[in-house]
């Protein structure tokens, strides 16, 4: 309410807060509740889905849908759009993906909740057409990270990035720090990706990691296989984060709206930069991506400008 004088969108994101406690509450019972393993389903965009998954996605959609204040949800685990009942509709649209990083939950690994916010244009009914938007129509992004703590991370378009702690005792999230930025000059020289895709990648991201990797002072490899929590990392400590196209998935693998889009502009309002690298014959800003289906994929570079633009001087050579 401080920040927008929206009460509407102060309603979106408690709501989006209460969701995000109960999924913390979940993973941190999986064990006890036998919540662990497979659910025996794929989601929409072919993933196997854990019920995790599941539970975490039913939370976000009762939760989003009883606020008042959503007209389109679009999930990962969901194939098509969920449109509001126009008698429950709100001015808001939100892409989430419920629980990022779901293969970790069995080894008991941090994961994730992402979502990104717009404020509908149509009137009447609300369509997909009101969230297939670009990137920088978002008002406001975030993630979840459900780790040792839970840790809460939003922005606001123009005010800066902010971490909020859940306290188990008040079950309230308290701000913790405000205007998050990457560490001056690029911070910690850290490489984030899985080069167990090397063989597929394309000749400039090879040459950047193997120069990351070169020297008497190489950078230090980190990979959680979260994204929340390698670009969580990526933002506070410095470095890159990438998870480039290749031969298998010459489209990426991780998707524009709910993905893609949330942490560029979170990055971005951190003071890095989020790019696509070679996408489609040219090299792009992620947040300038117009996505025609909900689904749709793309790479990411995520990092201070230190690191993305060794990245990008690869393809420009």
């Amino acid at each position: 309410m401080l920040t927008s004088k929206d009460q509407e969108l102060a309603v979106l994101l408690s709501a989006l807060s209460l969701a995000c406690k109960a999924t913390a509450r979940a993973c941190n019972k999986a064990g006890i509740a036998l919540l662990f393993g497979l659910a025996g389903e794929t989601n929409a965009t072919g993933d196997d889905q854990k019920k995790l998954d599941v539970l975490s996605n039913e939370i976000f959609i009762n939760t989003l849908t009883n606020s008042g204040a959503c007209a389109v949800l679009v999930s990962e685990e969901n194939e098509d759009p969920i449109i509001v009942d126009p008698t429950n509709a709100g001015r808001f649209c939100v892409a989430f993906d419920p629980l990022d990083g779901s293969s970790n939950i069995d080894c008991n690994v941090s994961t994730g909740t992402i979502f990104g916010i717009y404020e509908r244009k149509s009137t009447g009914l609300a369509s997909v057409s009101d969230i297939l938007r670009t990137g920088n129509d978002l008002i406001v992004a975030g993630y979840c990270m459900y780790g040792a703590a839970t840790e809460l991370v939003i922005t606001f378009k123009g005010q800066g990035v902010h971490r909020f702690t859940l306290d188990p005792s008040l079950g309230e999230f308290i701000h913790t720090h405000a205007n998050v930025t990457f560490p001056e000059g690029g911070g910690k020289k850290i490489y984030s990706c899985n080069e167990g895709n090397s063989s597929n990648w394309d000749a400039a991201i090879k040459a950047s990691v193997e120069e990351f990797k070169a020297g008497s002072k190489p950078y230090a490899a980190r990979y959680v296989g979260s994204m929340v929590s390698d670009v969580h990392r990526t933002i506070l400590y410095g470095g890159i984060y990438l998870y480039p196209a290749d031969a298998k998935s010459k489209d990426g693998k991780l998707r524009v709206l709910y993905e893609g889009f949330p942490m560029a502009m979170i990055v971005e309002q951190a003071g890095g930069v989020a790019s696509c690298g070679l996408f489609k014959g040219r090299i792009q800003r992620l947040m300038d991506l117009v996505p025609t289906s909900i689904h749709e994929k793309c790479p990411v570079i995520l990092g201070g400008k230190r690191d993305v633009d060794l990245v990008l001087n690869k393809y420009t050579e």
